[in-house]
């Protein structure tokens, strides 16, 4: 069964740092280059970091030099680290494959950063 589980998100001070992580299916991990992605409210959901195909990451220019993204292949886990974070980084974060179709979402962790 395809499964995502997010944890590691909270409430943090501007300029603080969180390590979110996203344990996934065997069957999704071994297979699919993942990304993560976050949502707020009235908006859609974007991705801000992703693995390709090659193991280069990707970044958007929001977070480039603040964020990263890295994996633990023996533990199915792909982790976001988050430095020096900003108010504007408020969001629900998900993690899913990171091209092509998604497969079902799991339920987010909320990361809320207070100026």
């Amino acid at each position: 069964q395809v499964q995502l589980v997010e944890s590691g998100g909270g409430r943090v001070q501007a300029g603080g740092s969180l390590r979110l992580s996203c344990a996934a299916s065997s069957s999704i991990f071994s297979r699919r280059a993942m990304g993560w992605y976050r949502q707020v409210p009235g908006k859609e959901r974007e991705l801000v970091a992703r693995f390709t195909y090659s193991g280069t990451t990707e970044y958007v220019d929001a977070v480039k030099g603040r964020f990263t993204i890295s994996r633990d292949n023996a533990k199915n886990t792909v982790y976001l680290q988050m430095n020096n974070l900003k108010s504007e980084d408020t969001a629900v974060y998900y993690c899913n494959v990171a091209w092509g179709p998604s497969v079902p979402w799991g339920q987010g962790t909320q990361v809320t950063v207070s100026s």
